[in-house]
């Protein structure tokens, strides 16, 4: 089943809407198939790994990350296919909340006398598909919230400068991140300042960047920007407040862009909820968020953040700098946000650390 997760990683930015799954199958001590979820969700990885192996298959084992699918597309369903396959014993790590699946897969193995093991590694299997997961149950994608600070908590100098407050080594990290998700979200100062392009370079993965988002009531970002003239290329989606001119939609609609008109308070600051809400039923699973101060505050306040990595690197910039953190308005030290730690360690000359939230 470890195998199998790890095949099943292999999928993460690159299958959504469709989980991320992994299977192996095993006779006789001997491995016989593996697969994983293919670039766009198919084929599955049942339907890989069973390829491989061919008639070989009959009578063996099929380990799989997520209780194989039950319903016909443009493929027939996992379940079916192992079945025909004549696996004997199908070993899962965790159930599908998908209406479609959701306990029917497993009834199909049952009914065709096939040997079933359920919840094996289950928590690890929650970990790696827990965008699918709450993309299913809640109707939004997971967010994993990415700082890079300096080692006193600022992410600027007080004139704006940020390149680069980390190591060559941590910014391959973070682009490896942006492969490894469906899509990429900063704030609209942050598009103004950077002008980043929010792409994957350096890993050999150009083909793997992530739908580039960015939060943009008025839509101010310049037309001239390079997210703007690669909109095309590379998808770039832009929510905003409603109530914008239709000439003004027009035109960026005509250069590629995708707009999402997103909930807003009376002060015109978008709803976040409401925008993860909207990711959610375009089938996104998986955000980066890579957003400033300001957008790094908001997400924590609005509770949106699954996962916290950061890379803090030896440098000081002092009080008169940008904080990495906006405002969050907490006045007792029980109202703060609260993260348990999962991993340290060393990247380059920096040092990266992922958290979660206590209550998750």
């Amino acid at each position: 089943m470890r195998l199998a997760l790890s095949l099943a990683a292999r999928g993460l930015g690159r299958v959504w809407p469709n989980p991320a799954v992994g299977c192996v199958i095993v006779k006789d001590g001997k491995l016989l198939g593996r697969g994983w979820t293919a670039r766009g969700g198919r084929p599955h990885a049942e339907t890989i790994a069973l390829t491989q192996a061919g008639k070989a298959a009959k009578g063996a084992t099929a380990y799989v990350t997520l209780e194989p699918c039950a319903h016909h597309g443009k493929t027939p369903a996992c379940a079916d296919a192992l079945v025909a396959a004549g696996i004997a014993r199908v070993v899962c790590a965790l159930d599908d909340p998908d209406s479609r699946v959701a306990g029917k897969g497993y009834k199909i193995l049952h009914n065709a006398g096939v040997d079933l093991t359920e919840d094996v590694l289950m928590d690890a299997a929650s970990d790696l598909n827990q965008g699918f997961l709450l993309n299913r149950i809640i109707g939004r994608p997971m967010f994993t919230l990415k700082m890079a600070n300096t080692i006193d908590g600022r992410i600027a100098t007080a004139s704006g400068e940020s390149r680069w407050i980390t190591g060559y080594e941590a910014r391959r990290q973070v682009h490896l991140m942006r492969a490894r998700h469906d899509a990429v979200l900063i704030g609209a100062g942050t598009a103004r300042v950077d002008d980043p392009l929010l792409d994957v370079r350096d890993l050999g993965l150009s083909g793997d960047n992530p739908v580039r988002i960015i939060l943009d009531g008025g839509i101010s970002l310049p037309l001239t920007s390079r997210l703007a003239r690669t909109a095309k290329d590379v998808p770039l989606w832009i929510c905003h407040r409603a109530g914008l001119d239709k000439k003004r939609r027009k035109t960026w609609e005509d250069i590629g862009v995708t707009l999402i008109e997103v909930n807003h308070s009376d002060t015109g600051e978008l709803d976040l909820a409401d925008m993860a809400k909207q990711l959610g039923k375009r089938g996104v699973t998986r955000v980066l968020c890579e957003g400033g101060g300001r957008v790094t505050s908001s997400m924590i306040a609005a509770e949106l953040v699954d996962e916290l990595v950061t890379f803090t690197a030896g440098i000081a910039l002092g009080s008169d700098s940008a904080a990495v953190f906006g405002a969050l308005q907490i006045e007792a030290l029980s109202d703060a946000p609260q993260f348990r730690l999962l991993e340290t360690r060393t990247v380059g000359e920096d040092i990266m650390a992922r958290w979660k939230p206590t209550d998750r």
